[in-house]
């Protein structure tokens, strides 16, 4: 399988306007956009940090995965999105290679993006994403 880079790191937030300030005034990171993201449940304010952005998650209800996260463990670190090429294809390989995925087929994520989860047990517990753009927004440099 091949990754192209770390796409982002989406950051579990109870609110994007108090943890934005910390990011552009004390970081100096460059908000390069926002957008709510209905399937998701979320609204995700994307920060350029070179070619990796950082994703600042907000649930849009109590109900949002999100939100569940948040109540579980605290803000943070919520993901570690992985970009790849043919998004199918590898979700088919991981499947093959015995890979517990959450989606078995992509769904829409910010920015344009064709998105899918694999199960923290199969990654040392950690929620990786595969991200595939397709001339979404929120690229960095942009």
């Amino acid at each position: 399988m091949k990754i192209n880079k770390v796409d982002h790191i989406g950051i579990a937030v109870k609110s994007i306007v108090k943890a934005l300030p910390f990011y552009e005034e004390v970081l100096g990171l460059r908000c390069i956009g926002v957008e709510t993201v209905e399937e998701q449940g979320v609204k995700v304010a994307f920060l350029a940090a070179g070619e990796t952005k950082i994703e600042l998650l907000e649930p849009l209800s109590e109900k949002s995965p999100v939100s569940m996260f948040i109540k579980k463990r605290g803000e943070g670190i919520h993901h570690l999105a992985l970009g790849v090429e043919s998004i199918e294809a590898r979700l088919a390989e991981l499947k093959e290679k015995g890979i517990q995925l959450i989606d078995e087929t992509p769904r829409a994520g910010a920015g344009g993006a064709s998105i899918a989860f694999l199960h923290p047990k199969s990654a040392s517990g950690v929620l990786l994403e595969l991200c595939e753009k397709k001339g979404g927004a929120f690229h960095a440099g942009n």
